[in-house]
């Protein structure tokens, strides 16, 4: 088996009459077709693990298309968990056993099984016409091509219909709870509880309680036909990590996200609004924070990016934490919005939920090819502080920073997710609310000429961070005019004055770079290692994984990882000055790394990925070991080819 450290041990004792194969750690991916309920399924198995106590990372990855025709190669989703009793880092590499609903399933993903590996097939979809669709010409369950796996072919189709042929349902219907019949299988595989989901289908279809006990009792059944069956010699079991006291849930970034824009309302006291064009893979940020009326939040689905922008903008000249929440495409669409928010100095959270590109490009798929546009995608000098979660848990925390930089400092900011994080999954310890720092928006409540008059000068600055005053329309006495054209310093009113447009734009440029935020931390054991590898966003998992096994081996490899990506930590120029060797693995064709040679003089070594899936820890484990190898001609690498 593959870990994130390279370490897998088992032992074996009995239990219920079979042997119980105890692992540090599984690999589970479910694949089927798009209407098969790969996600649903894989989502439940998810949650029941959190339940349990299991340390866990998730990786959906589904078509973009809303059907593709059934059975075909394109029309395959697939879901992979990784769980294990120590803290990990990524969804694993490979899958330990794969779940495969049909041949398409079968063919898309059994590369990735490592020999030896479990291979678990819906027998009754091995059809010629199905195996037809993908290329098959012989049946691979007797041809012989799957000798080298463990396979055990299972009718779930038949299996199903016979468990629930009391109920009435069509044979259609009652086939659509095939997913159910193999999530109890796995369950009773690998001893996972079953009550959260027995209880979860009954409020899905509270109103089909038919359906509801229809999946029900394919759960079951998977479950009795593990139990009954003599196919299966062992079961396994994956103990409950050691994490830090708390309470925890299973988060996915997109879910965090919203959770974090929520409680910066209320750190802050101001109501929420966001402003928003559905969009995947941003759009679960809306529908979460849709349900969170009560907090004073208020959302609009409006009716094309550029209205969402304007929206959240008028909101907080109105006073409001203004969101708006897209992707690639979206956000250069909003660029003439936001670089007026720059103009206008008032604080703003755009989350940018970055997918494959460009135009329409992988919607499903992750990339971190936005960072460029980000730093520079609007008309003048109209720069914004950028701000990246380093993995779904974090996507609260990161969302806490960026708001409160947006407060603080009156400026829009971006915060840079991406597909990877948005739809993955991991613990997350709920915070005590109790502990979270408040956000002071400090509204104007009065007039501010410095020279002693009745006067309100809105862009008259705040020594120390250099934000206008944010004055709520209405205040008596602090009436003022906004707008796209340059305002003149201080008083704010329009101005043509080249020497005050020059003024401005540094002072605007002056406000970004001189925000606080902490130093660059190195994760660097030894403190003498010569490779240091430096990510930002999702990298953070694949990178660790892959220090991680480089560690286990005696090799010596420091980790460092931004958050803040404007303005950079003032310390990085010394920490890769400390370096003989820097290296950014990034899922674009290196964009942080131009910004690094251009910023700091150092020739950072750029490895780059975009084939719309992340990183595994293996492929970074020979790129870390191939700088480390004083011998290898160093490698330059376009998506893990030597070039």
């Amino acid at each position: 088996m593959t870990s994130d450290t390279a370490v897998d041990q088992s032992s074996t004792h009995s239990g219920g009459g079979r042997p119980v194969i105890q692992r540090d750690r599984v690999v589970i991916r479910f694949a089927g077709d798009s209407g098969d309920g790969m996600q649903l399924t894989g989502d439940r198995f998810t949650s029941e693990t959190a339940a349990f106590g299991n340390d866990l990372s998730t990786l959906p990855n589904f078509p973009a298309e809303i059907r593709a025709p059934a059975g075909t190669l394109p029309g395959v989703s697939s879901f992979q968990l990784h769980f294990a009793n120590y803290d990990i880092l990524t969804p694993g590499d490979r899958p330990d056993v794969l779940v495969a609903m049909n041949p398409a399933a079968l063919k898309s993903n059994v590369i990735d099984l490592p020999a030896g590996g479990v291979l678990i097939v819906n027998t009754d979809e091995f059809t010629k016409r199905n195996l037809t669709k993908v290329g098959y010409e012989t049946n691979p369950l007797e041809d012989g091509s799957l000798e080298r796996f463990s396979v055990f072919p299972v009718a779930m189709a038949t299996l199903t219909r016979g468990a629930l042929e009391e109920t009435g349902l069509s044979k259609k219907d009652a086939e659509r709870a095939k997913n159910m019949f193999a999530l109890g299988l796995l369950s009773w595989m690998y001893h996972r509880p079953h009550e959260g989901t027995e209880r979860f289908l009954r409020e899905k279809f509270a109103r089909r309680p038919d359906l509801a006990e229809a999946n029900i009792l394919a759960f079951r059944a998977g479950h009795a036909y593990g139990e009954t069956t003599e196919s299966f010699a062992v079961t396994y079991e994956v103990a409950p990590a050691k994490l830090d006291v708390g309470t925890y849930r299973q988060i996915t970034g997109n879910t965090a996200l919203a959770y974090g824009i929520v409680a910066a309302g209320r750190l802050s006291g101001l109501s929420v609004f966001l402003g928003s064009y559905p969009i995947t893979p941003a759009s679960d940020i809306l529908h979460e924070l849709s349900k969170h009326k009560s907090f004073n939040v208020t959302t609009f689905q409006a009716e094309d990016e550029i209205s969402g922008v304007g929206s959240a903008l008028g909101a907080a000249f109105g006073g409001a934490l203004g969101v708006t929440t897209t992707s690639g495409p979206g956000l250069a669409l909003k660029s003439e919005t936001i670089g007026l928010a720059v103009a206008l100095e008032l604080p703003m959270l755009v989350v940018d939920v970055q997918r494959g590109g460009p135009s329409t490009g992988l919607p499903t798929k992750t990339e971190q090819a936005d960072l460029l546009q980000a730093m520079f995608g609007r008309n003048g000098e109209a720069p914004v502080p950028i701000v990246a979660p380093r993995s779904p848990a974090d996507c609260f925390d990161a969302t806490l920073e960026a708001v409160r930089i947006a407060v603080t400092y009156r400026t829009p900011v971006l915060l840079m997710s991406d597909g990877s994080l948005a739809n993955g999954s991991e613990p997350w310890k709920v915070p005590d609310a109790t502990t979270l720092e408040s956000i002071d928006p400090k509204f104007a409540t009065e007039p501010n000429a410095p020279n002693g008059s009745d006067e309100f000068w809105p862009y008259l600055r705040d020594d120390d961070t250099l934000a206008r005053p944010w004055a709520i329309p209405g205040t008596p006495g602090l009436e003022h005019r906004i707008g796209g054209l340059e305002k003149a310093d201080g008083r704010g009113s329009i101005s043509y004055d080249p020497d005050n447009h020059d003024r401005m734009v540094r002072l605007r440029a002056a406000k970004i770079s001189g925000i606080s935020v902490p130093d660059l931390e190195v994760d660097d054991p030894t403190g003498d290692a010569e490779l240091l590898v430096l990510g930002w966003g999702s990298t953070y998992g694949p990178i660790g994984a892959g220090a991680r096994r480089v560690r286990g081996m005696g090799k010596k490899v420091a980790q460092a990882h931004l958050r803040n990506l404007n303005p950079l930590p003032a310390n990085l120029g010394e920490v890769l000055s400390r370096y003989r060797t820097v290296l950014v693995p990034e899922m674009n064709l290196g964009q942080l790394s131009v910004l690094l040679r251009a910023r700091y003089l150092v020739d950072v070594k750029s490895y780059t990925k975009v084939s719309g899936l992340p990183f595994k820890a293996e492929e970074l484990q020979d790129l870390f070991l191939d700088y480390l190898n004083p011998h290898s001609i160093e490698p330059i690498r376009i998506n893990g080819v030597h070039a």
